[in-house]
C-alpha cells in the first residue's frame, strides 16, 4: 500500500504529524485499519529497539503527570529527545480518554524535543492500552531517545506495564500513613527503582520516614536482577528538588541493566509473552465475531450467567465447536 509507506517513511524521518496518525491507526479496532498498520509497523520494525523504556505507575494522585513533566525537563535538557505514551482511564460510554494527560502536562507538550501522546485504556488491565508495545515502536521509529509510558495507576494488575519496558518505576505519596500497608507486595518486586514525591515543605519529613521504609522493605527482597539493587529517591516535582539526580539514578540502573546483557533477555522474553498475549486475543475475536457460531455464544453466555454451567466447560465446549467448523478438533 503505497499510503502506508509514505506514512512509514515520514514517521521514519522524524514527521510528529505523520506519528500521530500512525498511532492512531494502530489503535483502530477496524479490520482495514489492522491491516494497514500491520504493514506500517513491518516497514518500520528495523527502525525500533533502541530507545530506553520506562514504565512509570502509581495511585491516583501521587503526582504523575506532575513528575514526568519535571522529569521530561531534565531529559530534554540533556539534549535528548522523548515520548509519553500517557494512558489515559476511558470513559465507559464513549471509550474516550477522561483526563487528557497533554492538558496535564503543557510544559512538555510545547517542548520541541519531546512528543505526549494519550490514549484511553480500554478495557486492558494493568492501566495501559492494547497497542501501547505498537506505539513504542512507532516513537522507537520515529528516532526518540527515551520513552516513557505512563499509566492510569488504579492498582490493577501492573505487570502489564512491566511485560513493555525496561524498567519499572513505581512512585509513592508520603503523609499517607502506613504507606508500605498501601502498597502490594507484588507491585513492590517488580519496581526497579521507587520514587517518593511530594518532598517539600510539611511533607518532607513524612517523605524521609517513607523513603527509608521502602528503602528497608526493598532489601530484604530478592532482587530482579543479580548484583543491581532497586533505589530509593526523594523528589519534588513542585521545586525541581532532587529531579536531575533521580535522572541520574535511572540512567545508572538502565547502564547496570544493559552492560550485564539483562535488557536483551528481558525484551526477547517480553517479545514471547507479546507474541502469546496476541494469540490469546485474536482467538477470542476470531471465536466472538464467527457468524456461525453468534447464537451459539449468546446462549452458553446466558446458561453462565445464570449459573447453570461451569465456565470452563462451557468454553471447552464453544472452542470445540469454533474448530470443527474447519474440521479440527479441541484440545483434552
Amino acid at each position: 500500500m503505497a499510503n502506508t509507506e509514505d506514512l512509514a517513511r515520514a514517521v521514519g524521518t522524524g514527521d510528529r504529524r505523520a506519528l500521530a496518525r500512525a498511532i492512531t491507526l494502530v489503535e483502530s479496532t477496524r479490520a482495514a485499519d489492522r491491516q494497514a498498520a500491520e504493514l506500517l509497523l513491518t516497514h518500520l520494525l528495523a527502525l525500533a529497539g533502541s530507545a530506553l523504556r520506562i514504565g512509570i505507575s502509581g495511585a491516583p494522585g501521587v503526582g504523575k503527570s506532575t513528575f514526568i513533566e519535571a522529569l521530561g525537563a531534565a531529559i530534554t535538557d540533556a539534549g535528548l529527545t522523548l515520548a509519553v505514551l500517557a494512558v489515559d482511564p476511558s470513559s465507559t460510554r464513549s471509550g474516550g480518554s477522561i483526563l487528557g494527560d497533554k492538558t496535564r502536562m503543557e510544559q512538555l507538550a510545547r517542548n520541541p524535543r519531546a512528543f505526549v501522546r494519550p490514549s484511553p485504556s480500554g478495557a486492558m488491565l494493568g492501566g495501559v492500552a492494547r497497542r501501547t508495545r505498537e506505539a513504542i515502536l512507532l516513537v522507537e521509529a520515529a528516532g526518540f531517545d527515551i520513552v516513557l509510558v505512563e499509566t492510569v495507576g488504579v492498582g490493577q494488575s501492573d505487570t502489564a506495564v512491566s511485560e513493555m519496558v525496561d524498567m519499572f518505576v513505581l512512585l509513592v505519596a508520603p503523609g499517607g500513613g502506613d504507606d508500605l500497608q498501601g502498597i502490594k507486595r507484588g507491585v513492590m518486586e517488580l519496581a526497579d527503582a521507587v520514587i517518593v514525591t511530594k518532598a517539600d515543605g510539611d511533607l518532607k519529613p513524612a517523605a524521609a520516614r517513607a523513603a527509608s521504609d521502602f528503602q528497608a522493605a526493598l532489601h530484604v527482597m530478592r532482587p530482579k536482577y543479580p548484583g543491581i539493587t532497586a533505589g530509593v529517591t526523594q523528589v519534588s516535582a513542585l521545586t525541581g528538588e532532587n529531579i536531575a539526580a533521580c535522572w541520574q539514578d535511572l540512567q545508572r540502573f538502565l547502564h547496570q541493566l544493559q552492560a550485564g546483557g539483562h535488557r536483551e533477555a528481558l525484551r526477547r522474553g517480553q517479545g514471547l509473552r507479546w507474541f502469546r498475549s496476541e494469540i490469546q486475543a485474536l482467538l477470542g475475536e476470531a471465536i466472538a465475531s464467527d457468524p456461525a457460531i453468534a447464537r451459539e455464544l449468546a446462549q452458553l453466555e446466558e446458561g453462565v450467567a445464570r449459573g447453570d454451567a461451569l465456565p470452563y466447560t462451557t468454553a471447552r465446549r464453544l472452542i470445540s465447536r469454533f474448530l470443527s467448523l474447519d474440521g479440527r478438533e479441541a484440545p483434552p
